[in-house]
């Protein structure tokens, strides 16, 4: 078994119908489409189990667009080609996400016979006409169908995706599907606010808003700040009331079902990529495969590794010959120390449990203090940061202001 630790993202690019506030990389595609990327992800997922003997998998994420649209057969095959390449821990957490009325017994029982234990649904909203305004293509009833056919199957990890401050919602319609949810009783539960990203319908729909929003001016259809912050208000105490541990700023769970694979990126553990488009960071290197999909499925055919030759005489010395790009990869990023030290921060602070000093010194050889004490004293001083038993965590302020609070960890 290896020694080192690799979580695995896998991508699966295609989705019904594209959701209106979406921009991850995904789009509908016909059958033999699906066959030919999967056949090339197949070839991937050889490729680097060859160059990764000496790591252990223990948690493997199969996200997408939307995987559980994907035919049975093909999906199965691809967690089988893992299993069969990588060394994957015994007790791995093996995720996939599937949306409402994509998913049908057969293809429950095929993912558990495979090896996955434990699902994500995205239900986003337990009001139809809130699903209809995102664009989605299931209804609460749909979810409370699939929801059903998961515990039949036999899944007993299971989360529900939820969504707030969506247009024209209330606190009082938010706190309906909280409820609604909170009664099928999840192992976890994640609760996201809704970002209006560019590029998408939702942005040409209600960018002014999102301006007003962020600049704390009235809004017409997205609630405004303050409804806002009742909703996670709510979501905290009314999750926290049913038993559920908020581990993380949008992440809640029963004991002992924080998602791990989640963890790993907060904690920054190395993880893979594979797939159309989909990020790794290996040994403080960042890597990001090509977006195109017929680039990817040709290159597939023959992925070819790219020598440390390649790379400029000062990012050969940096990084001590660990180059494993290949001609799969748009891009390779060389992280620097400083970036290090502010992502061990902002990351590790969206985690309830903050920080530990000790973490922070075994990884850059000093103490927290030599890089961060001027903040981390204006930040107590706040009252937004704790410090108790060589932890810093957010304050329940903090957690309010998380987004100001991060900031100040960009030296």
């Amino acid at each position: 078994m290896g020694t080192k630790n690799l979580e695995l993202y896998i991508h699966t690019p295609f989705c019904v119908k594209k959701c209106d506030y979406c921009d991850f990389l995904s789009f509908p595609a016909d059958g033999k489409t699906q066959v030919q990327y999967i056949h090339a992800l197949l070839q991937e997922i050889s490729y680097w189990g060859e160059s990764m003997r000496e790591y252990t998998v223990p948690t493997i994420y199969i996200g997408g667009g939307t995987p559980s649209w994907l035919e049975a057969e093909l999906l199965t095959a691809v967690v089988e080609q893992v299993f069969k390449s990588f060394h994957v821990a015994e007790d791995a957490e093996v995720s996939i996400e599937c949306n409402p009325g994509t998913v049908t017994t057969k293809k429950l029982e095929a993912y558990r016979a495979s090896g996955i234990n434990r699902l994500s649904v995205g239900l986003q909203s337990a009001d139809n006409e809130e699903l209809k305004l995102l664009g989605r293509i299931h209804t609460y009833e749909q979810f409370l169908k699939t929801y059903e056919l998961a515990r039949n199957a036999g899944f007993t990890n299971v989360n529900v995706d939820i969504m707030s401050g969506l247009p024209y919602q209330t606190l009082e319609k938010y706190m309906r599907t909280l409820q609604q949810v909170i009664r099928l009783k999840p192992e976890h539960i994640s609760a996201y606010s809704l970002i209006i990203e560019k590029d998408t319908p939702f942005y040409s729909r209600y960018k002014f808003d999102s301006v007003a929003q962020q600049a704390g001016i009235k809004t017409e259809i997205l609630p405004d700040e303050d409804e806002n912050y009742r909703m996670f208000k709510a979501t905290q105490d009314i999750l926290s009331q049913a038993g559920y541990e908020q581990y993380e700023i949008s992440n809640f769970a029963r004991p002992g079902f924080a998602c791990r694979h989640n963890i790993g990126y907060w904690t920054r553990e190395s993880y893979l990529g594979l797939g159309l488009g989909s990020a790794s960071l290996i040994d403080n290197v960042r890597y990001a495969n090509t977006r195109d999909l017929y680039t990817y499925i040709k290159n597939c055919d023959r992925i070819q590794g790219v020598s440390a030759d390649a790379l400029l005489p000062e990012e050969q010395e940096e990084s001590k010959n660990l180059w494993l790009g290949n001609n799969l990869m748009e891009s390779a990023e060389i992280i620097g120390r400083k970036e290090q030290m502010e992502e061990f921060m902002f990351l590790g602070l969206r985690m309830n449990e903050g920080v530990a000093r000790r973490d922070f010194e075994d990884a850059f050889g000093l103490p927290i203090e030599a890089v961060y004490s001027e903040q981390i004293n204006e930040l107590r001083q706040q009252e937004l940061l704790n410090m108790a038993e060589g932890r810093l965590a957010l304050t329940d302020r903090g957690m309010d202001l998380a987004n100001y609070v991060m900031a100040k960890f960009i030296l």
